[in-house]
Order: structure tokens, then sequence, then C-alpha cells
């Protein structure tokens, strides 16, 4: 508990800009950023949604309305934060969408919606916070990836590709940025219990099918903060589905015949 405690003493006073922060786990994240003392700073589309914001995050914290699919808009609204709020600590770049839909039946504004808000998104913000960490001589970008993104599944190739490109970039930034003081971090979350599925899966078929294992929206949220607090470079979730992985990729046919109808459930 004391080293926890330690840890979390060290986000106070820490700006920390999050994407996609008006609902699901990037919300519940700025409300625990709060509480260990951190500037949450809530970004999104809605100003309806910011303004409910308002009433469920506690102490200090901005919000500002933000579309990172606007080149202009992202870097109008980090230069304002950072004017406002003297520097910019940390980037959580949460925001993003996904549609499951057969490969075959998916139409291409889709795949280009989805990489430009979840990838593209992820860029633009990177690329607007970077020459303020870098002035600073610090800094920390925590991109919110997915499991998706290391073993993609039926019906989502488009979300997944988004994924996927986000843990390359990722990787490739960790490894550019160290010199820095910058450090890059991906939380790779499996399917969690928020709004996000009410857009990728309408129906609510996979959402049902895999009901045992959604995650808690507070389960990923603690882990953001944690991540952020030790500048850890990456977190699988749940631990069983990361350790699932490095099994598939070493015997990618054995798992594709026993473990394919659970994979496969959307």
């Amino acid at each position: 508990m004391g080293m926890r405690v330690k840890q979390l003493s060290q986000l106070r006073n820490r700006i920390v800009v999050i994407t996609g922060a008006t609902s699901g786990i990037g919300a519940v994240t700025a409300a625990k950023l709060a509480e260990a003392g951190a500037v949450p700073i809530i970004t999104g589309r809605s100003a309806s949604k910011l303004a409910a914001m308002r009433g469920r995050v506690s102490g200090r914290c901005g919000f500002y309305e933000l579309d990172v699919t606007d080149n202009a808009d992202v870097q109008r609204v980090v230069d304002r934060i950072a004017t406002d709020f003297g520097r910019i600590d940390v980037l959580v770049n949460n925001a993003g969408f996904g549609l499951f839909e057969r490969f075959e039946d998916a139409p291409l504004e889709h795949f280009a919606k989805m990489m430009d808000t979840n990838y593209m998104g992820t860029v633009r913000c990177a690329k607007a916070v970077l020459p303020y960490m870098k002035s600073q001589g610090n800094g920390h970008i925590v991109n919110i990836a997915s499991m998706a993104g290391k073993l993609s599944t039926a019906k989502a190739s488009g979300y997944a590709a988004t994924k996927h490109a986000v843990l390359g970039l990722t990787n490739a930034l960790r490894a550019e940025l160290a010199p820095d003081g910058i450090a890059v971090s991906a939380v790779n979350p499996g399917p969690i219990d928020t709004p996000f599925l009410e857009t990728a899966d309408p129906g609510g078929g996979y959402a049902a099918s895999v009901k045992g294992y959604l995650l808690k929206p507070a389960q990923v949220a603690d882990t953001i903060v944690r991540v952020i607090a030790k500048r850890t470079p990456e977190v699988d979730l749940p631990l069983s589905a990361g350790i699932g992985i490095r099994l598939y990729g070493l015997a990618p046919r054995f798992a594709d015949k026993t473990l394919g109808k659970l994979l496969n459930r959307k």
C-alpha cells in the first residue's frame, strides 16, 4: 500500500491531456487521476458531454472541445492547453471507435474513418504535444491500443488494423524519444463494458458472447493511472489474454484449431 501511495503521489499536479474523455474509460481515468491529485484535461467532440463531465471530476481540471481528425483543431487546442496550464506532462491518446463487420461487407469509408480517428488521431495529438515535451525535457505519451492490435479476429479487420498501426507507432516512438526524456507507453485492453461496444456491435451479439470476459472500465482506468505513475512501457489486459497471445505466436496453427471458436465470437 505504501509503495502504491508513493507512486500515485508522483501524479500530483501533473497536467494530463486525455482524448475521448467524455465517456467510457477516458472519463473514468480522468476522475481517478483527479483523485490522485493530477490535473486531468478532458477533451472530446461533444460540448454537452463535456458539460456533463464537469460534475464527475473534482479539483483542478480543464475541458476542451477537440476533434482528433482535424489537424488545425488539434494544434489549436493543444496550444491553448499549453498556454492555459503552462505545460503538458502526459498525453493519453484514448479517442477511438470500432465497427465489427465482415471484410467483404464493410464499406471503404469505414476503414478510412477508423484509421483517421484511431491511428491518425494518435499521430496528430502526439506531434502537437511533442514540441512542448521536448522543451520541458520530459513527458509521457500513453497510447490506448487494444489486444486486437496483437491478435486479429474475424469481423475486426478494419479496427484491428488501426490498433496494429498504433502499436507499431508506439514501439518506434519509444525508442526515438527516449533520449529526450519522453516515455511512450501502450495499454492493450481486451473487450470492455463501455459504450464502445454499442457502436462496434449494435446488435449486442458480441457483447453477450463475451459477457463473462468483459473488463470493467475501472479496471482499465486503474491500469492507465499506474502506467502513468510508473512510466510502464506496455501492459496487456487481462494478463491471461497477454499470455495467450504470446503462446499463439509460438504455435499459430495449433491455436487456430483449438481456440478458433473462442476467439471469433463477433
